[in-house]
């Protein structure tokens, strides 16, 4: 601990012009060092490190333009208003919930999305899903879908623009 050093210092004899001897103060740093060493460790060994939270995108080399048959395109619109619009090739497309109906959290795809997704991409080995999201759509839908179709282990999907062109195909739908 800190202490303090009196060499030879004598009470009640103090002369005129004589000063007094500097005290001596020796600082013990030993507890304190201890103290942070301590404190150190154990907010490293408590604390949790955490992932970052990244989704691995490939993107194909740039080589033109792929053709692919109307018929194999699945588009999936997301205008932002918790509904999804489908339809394959050139069809009308199908407005189906995004998510629960009882879902606040918005946790997970709805029953019919994941149905949906699973039959057509049985269905046909070929199939490409274009996702297009509008501008009043959540980031968070767009990671929830490629979270699904990752799941299932659907790897030929596309994300595109959405266009004036879009809403109106979503105005046709059934």
């Amino acid at each position: 601990m800190g202490m303090v050093d009196t060499p030879g210092e004598r009470r009640g004899t103090k002369a005129k012009g004589h000063q007094r001897k500097r005290i001596g103060f020796r600082l013990d740093m030993t507890p304190m060092v201890d103290v942070a060493f301590l404190l150190l460790t154990f907010f490293m060994l408590t604390t949790t490190f955490s992932k970052s939270n990244t989704m691995e995108i490939n993107i194909p080399p740039e080589q033109g333009e792929v053709k692919v048959a109307g018929s194999n395109i699945l588009t999936l619109r997301i205008p932002g208003d918790g509904m999804a619009y489908c339809s394959l090739g050139d069809l009308a497309p199908r407005r189906i919930p995004l998510y629960e109906p009882g879902d606040k959290g918005r946790k997970a795809l709805s029953g019919d999305m994941r149905s949906l997704l699973r039959q057509q991409s049985l269905s046909n080995s070929k199939l490409v899903i274009v996702v297009k999201i509008g501008q009043k759509a959540k980031y968070k839908q767009l990671v929830d879908i490629i979270d699904e179709l990752n799941m299932m282990k659907i790897d030929r999907f596309s994300l595109d623009d959405y266009t004036p062109q879009d809403d109106l195909e979503i105005k046709k739908s059934v």
